[in-house]
């Protein structure tokens, strides 16, 4: 997570952890910043990283891809290329290491699949995108187990250093370390970035411990039927101790006194100095308001983001894609045009890398930048936005700034975004966003007032009609549309007489008759209006 270094008197690094008996939360500070947030709720199955021996269905020779049951809801999603595990090994570490792979798509014949993997054959596989929306889950055959210094790569015998670790003396003295670690036949082995510095003895012990796991693995492949988990990632806390505790972290505060001790006795395997900086919360206040990150994440959810300068952000999730459009809004301080507009796009895409990390989206994204005139300006930019991408674990591909302004990116999406996890959508919107304007609201009430007359005041009129309206709504009835509301009643030889209900939803009105309180006209409910246009 932290791959770069930065002073350490300039840059505090905090983790706070939240942990409750439905939630646990997960915040990183940079000097009070929130920069990285997780969620997780332990009632839920973790699938991300999972091993599981599963069956496979049926073949789909069109879309060069196989369903696997691995004992979900929904069968996993296996494409043709990742179903041979050394190959597959090969271009993952490949990828790792930023060298060039070979595509094998197109490569692996069905003929060969269906030789190898016919119907009803068993296969191990590992989850590598969780189930999205109405999506199954996505796996390989290519098995990679992360241990707190190295990646296990069983079905591969490479072994090297992630690219991520630059400085040319350490990587040559962590290949060293590399070569006198005991070769074990299919079983590759990559340093990660937390490995930097570390000593000998810590791979031995990283190392052991990942081969004690894939024992376990192989004996459930023998004896287990299919199908089922034979591997599941640690918990969250277990997790962050593992994949984020590096010596740029501060400290590490916890509220809960039952993972304060499990967290002290995980650290204690790496390190006893960094024991000391695990700390337990005691203060009255909820550890998120107290650390200030409430209304951090507040503002970081919302789909308008500001930023320092007066600019802002508004984020649009789609099905399709993410749309991320950038503003100058109230922006004060550079002298021309074309350095307003610079400065407000070099901090807009520092901020929405923040988001994409806070969010964990992924998935396509357009990011429509405000006009710039320069080149120079425009290749800044490019050029900012791939740094602050090289923080960002997710793998990321961005296109160069087209003639239009805007850019074209992906970003490797493996689980449902934490606005999926945390929030449904408004049962009053249904997730449009949006309600009907007073406007609107005024001219279909008008309709539906003729019509009732129409329906039941016959043609002597007379009918007194009561209309139940939200205060909003009966607000523009009574300033600008009493006029038009009078002639209504002068048509129809009829009265109308309107109340106010707060309770009441915007779009939702009622109209009964005053004199009998007989309900002539409801909005049905919305559950039946979601299924009759639907």
């Amino acid at each position: 997570m932290f791959g770069f270094r930065f002073g350490r008197k300039s840059i505090k690094r905090e983790i706070i952890i939240n942990a409750e008996s439905l939630e646990t939360r997960v915040a990183v500070l940079e000097n009070g910043k929130l920069e990285e947030f997780q969620v997780e709720h332990p009632s839920e199955e973790r699938i991300v990283g999972g091993i599981y021996k599963g069956r496979v269905k049926n073949l789909e020779d069109g879309l060069q891809a196989a369903f696997v049951d691995i004992g979900l809801k929904k069968n996993a999603f296996l494409h043709y290329w990742d179903m041979i595990p050394e190959d597959a090994a090969r271009l993952e570490a490949a990828e790792e290491f930023g060298a060039r792979a070979p595509s094998r798509r197109g490569r692996v014949s069905p003929q060969e699949i269906a030789r190898q993997f016919p119907p009803d054959s068993e296969i191990v596989v590992q989850v590598t995108k969780g189930p999205i929306s109405t999506k199954g889950p996505r796996v390989t055959a290519n098995l990679s187990i992360p241990g707190r210094y190295l990646v296990m790569l069983p079905g591969s015998n490479l072994r090297g250093v992630s690219r991520k670790i630059e400085e040319e003396k350490e990587r040559l003295r962590l290949k060293k370390i590399l070569s006198r670690l005991p070769a074990v036949e299919g079983i590759g082995l990559i340093v990660r970035t937390a490995g930097e510095g570390a000593k000998q003895r810590s791979f031995v012990r990283d190392m052991r411990s990942l081969l004690a796991i894939w024992k376990d693995i192989q004996e459930g492949m023998q004896t287990r039927p299919a199908p089922t988990c034979l591997y599941q990632e640690p918990d969250l806390v277990e997790r962050v101790v593992r994949d984020w505790l590096t010596e740029d972290v501060d400290r590490i505060v916890v509220d809960s006194p039952a993972e304060y001790e499990r967290i002290r006795n995980l650290v204690s395997k790496i390190s006893r100095r960094v024991r000391s900086r695990v700390q337990h919360y005691e203060g009255t206040a909820p550890i998120f308001e107290h650390f200030n990150i409430e209304r951090q994440l507040e503002d970081a959810f919302a789909r308008k983001v500001m930023l320092k300068s007066g600019g802002y952000i508004i984020f649009e999730e789609t099905e399709a894609l993410i749309s991320i459009d950038v503003n100058t809004g109230r922006h004060k301080g550079a002298s021309t045009q074309d350095d307003v507009i610079f400065e407000v796009n070099s901090e807009a895409v520092e901020e929405v890398v923040r988001q994409l990390r806070l969010r964990n989206v992924g998935g396509l994204i357009v990011i429509d930048l405000i006009d710039m005139k320069q080149k120079k300006h425009r290749n800044a930019i490019y050029k900012a936005l791939r740094d602050a991408l090289r923080r960002d674990k997710a793998r990321t591909n961005v296109l160069p700034i087209s003639a239009l302004g805007l850019v074209e990116m992906t970003r490797q999406r493996m689980d449902e975004g934490v606005l999926s996890s945390m929030y449904v959508d408004c049962p009053y919107c249904r997730g449009r966003g949006s309600v009907k304007s007073p406007l609107s609201m005024s001219v279909e009430i008008q309709r539906q007032i003729s019509a009732v007359m129409r329906k039941h005041g016959g043609r002597s009129g007379g009918l007194k009609l009561q209309i139940i309206v939200h205060p909003s709504v009966l607000e523009r009835l009574r300033q600008q549309d009493e006029a038009v509301l009078m002639d209504l009643e002068n048509k129809f030889s009829g009265y109308l007489a309107f109340r106010p209900d707060p309770s009441r939803h915007i779009e939702d009105f009622e109209i009964r008759n005053a004199t009998t309180g007989e309900i002539l006209w409801s909005r049905p409910p919305r559950a039946e209006l979601q299924t009759a246009r639907g």
